[in-house]
């Protein structure tokens, strides 16, 4: 396998033209358009994505290694296909919807201001984690491990401290209505 390391890619539609299957190491990928693409066993190490569009790109196999994801559109993405040796990665402002974290170990991962909706953490590991700012509408938490997680300025979620691992976590006060949506009782200010 190819090994690329320190290049940009700007505005480059892969689509058109397949991303070769490589070793990617330090590369910044501005306004690419990734969408639908096979990605699988490409991978990615200290790796930057702007403004990229990679939704329902196959990534099964594909490595991301202290990824980073900053305004992009990433709909419908199965991380729980990826390889799971070294997973990591942050995401700021992007659109996460209806991805997939199913069974994933992704202790310590930033979300900030992102799009969760839909998305599916059944049995994740999110453990020490941040979702800043984070719209949780729809999201699936059962048995996923989010001891020390830090949920104080997320919305929209409906977790069950019953069937998830909460101990240390952090929730606001306005957040505690979604640890309480199984009960199906009325909380007033």
């Amino acid at each position: 396998m190819r090994f690329v390391s320190d290049q940009a890619f700007d505005k480059i539609s892969f689509k058109e033209t397949p991303l070769e299957k490589a070793e990617y190491e330090g590369c910044v990928f501005r306004s690419c358009d990734l969408s639908e693409c096979d990605l699988s066993g490409v991978r990615f190490a200290d790796c930057e994505f702007i403004a990229c569009n990679l939704s329902l790109a196959k990534v099964m196999r594909t490595a991301f290694r202290d990824v980073k994801f900053r305004d992009c559109k990433m709909l419908g993405l199965r991380f729980d296909t990826c390889n799971g040796i070294g997973l990591s990665f942050t995401f700021g402002n992007c659109e996460l919807a209806h991805s997939t974290f199913y069974k994933t170990k992704i202790k310590r991962t930033v979300f900030r201001d992102c799009r969760l909706n839909g998305c599916d953490f059944t049995e994740c590991d999110v453990a020490e984690s941040v979702f800043e700012n984070c719209d949780l509408a729809g999201a699936a938490f059962e048995n996923t491990n989010l001891e020390k997680a830090d949920l104080r300025s997320a919305y929209n979620y409906s977790i069950d401290p019953e069937t998830s691992r909460v101990k240390k976590a952090k929730f606001s006060q306005n957040g505690i209505a979604g640890l309480l949506d199984k009960y199906d009782i009325v909380i007033e200010s």
